[in-house]
């Protein structure tokens, strides 16, 4: 198992969230692009701000590690509209890969039809412009039905929309890693929702992403069945290291 090929190297937090200037934040993206080349991880995952930047590093080393970024991030409550504005600013910008927090609360609400309308649209406008697709459920957020029922949907709508050639490139994830639980602890990828999510995706891959830190978590996940894995840990969990704690 060649671990570091699951693995999307993650840093998301806003330069106020981590307390940093927004230049000091850059040289943090770049250095996680940095040793995403250096250690044959497979993408890296930063905010659309940081995009164009870290498009132009890789392509200077003529890399092939994959740069993704994330849509209506963190709450996912963005407006349709919104959510697709960014999305085509990203791929303008260079993005491969686009994980769009999909509208859980509008799901919780009962507006299956609003969440509908957001996957076919988004879907269908990354797949166009040749990039793969990533539905963000935040399982934290919610039931065991609704994890069931919101990754039905998703499967729905993706092969209903854009069809069985398509579902490969489109997932289903799991957790932005920034909701905060009762205990104050990002969460998501545990192996029961995990499971849950993996036996009611169909034909869309899952990509685990909240609180996988270590090796031994992330080769449990592949195990369950997962295509991908987002982290902040990918360099400890590279080299076989304990990943630092929260985000």
């Amino acid at each position: 198992m060649n671990i570091n090929q699951y693995l999307d190297s993650t840093y998301l937090k806003t330069p106020e969230q981590a307390g940093i200037s927004n230049s000091d934040t850059l040289e943090m993206v770049h250095k996680l692009a940095q040793e995403a080349i250096d250690n044959d991880i497979y993408a890296v995952m930063i905010r659309p701000d940081y995009v164009r930047s870290v498009r132009e590093l890789l392509d200077e080393k003529k890399s092939n590690v994959v740069l993704g970024t994330v849509i209506g991030f963190p709450e996912g409550t963005y407006d349709l509209n919104e959510k697709l504005r960014e999305a085509q600013k990203a791929i303008a910008d260079g993005a491969d890969e686009l994980d769009f927090v999909v509208n859980y609360e509008a799901f919780k609400k009962g507006d299956s039809d609003k969440v509908k309308e957001e996957v076919e649209a988004a879907t269908l406008v990354a797949l166009r412009e040749g990039k793969v697709v990533k539905w963000i459920i935040e399982t934290a957020a919610l039931t065991d039905e609704q994890i069931v029922g919101i990754t039905q949907l998703i499967r729905d709508t993706v092969l209903e929309k854009a069809g069985e050639e398509n579902a490969s490139k489109v997932f289903v994830k799991s957790s932005t890693g920034f909701y905060k639980t009762e205990n104050g602890e990002p969460n998501g990828a545990n192996e029961h929702v995990i499971k849950l999510m993996l036996e009611n995706s169909g034909s869309l891959p899952v990509k685990a992403s909240g609180g996988v830190r270590t090796t031994e978590e992330a080769e449990k996940m592949i195990a369950l069945g997962v295509k991908r894995i987002g982290t902040s840990s990918a360099l400890a969990i590279v080299k076989g290291e304990q990943g630092a704690k929260g985000y």
